[in-house]
C-alpha cells in the first residue's frame, strides 16, 4: 500500500527554523511533489511545489522563507523553514502535486511557532 509519513515537525520560535521530511513509497521520481498545510480553521492549502526537474513554486505567503527540496533516490521530499512566524502554525503534508494524483494523505506533522 502507498503510504506517506511526515516528520519534522515540533516547537519553533518566531524567527526560528524547522525543516521537514516526507518519505513517500510507490512511483515517486515520475511525479511533481508538494508540501501543504492547514492552519487551525482554515482549508488545506499548497505551501511549495517541487517538479521532476526540481523546478520550485511557492506560495506567496512563504516565498523567500521557505525551501522545498528532493531525493529521488530516496523518495524523499524536505521543507526547509526559515524566519517563522505565528501564522506559519499548522499541520503539514506532503503529496504529490496534482490533485487527481494524490496518494492516501499522511498524518501530517504539526508545526507550532510560538514565543
Amino acid at each position: 500500500q502507498v503510504q506517506i509519513v511526515e516528520s519534522g515537525g515540533g516547537l519553533a520560535q518566531p524567527g526560528g527554523s524547522l525543516r521537514l521530511s516526507c518519505i513517500a513509497s510507490g512511483g515517486f521520481a515520475v511525479y511533481d511533489m508538494a508540501w501543504y498545510r492547514q492552519r487551525p480553521g482554515k482549508q488545506r492549502e499548497l505551501v511549495a511545489r517541487i517538479g521532476t526537474e526540481e523546478t520550485t513554486n511557492y506560495a506567496d505567503s512563504v516565498k523567500g522563507r521557505f525551501t522545498i527540496s528532493r531525493v529521488n533516490a530516496k523518495r524523499q521530499v524536505y521543507l526547509q523553514m526559515n524566519s517563522l512566524n505565528p501564522e506559519d502554525t499548522a499541520v503539514y503534508f506532503c503529496n504529490r502535486a496534482s490533485e487527481s494524483r494524490w496518494l492516501n494523505w499522511g498524518q501530517g506533522t504539526l508545526v507550532t511557532v510560538s514565543s
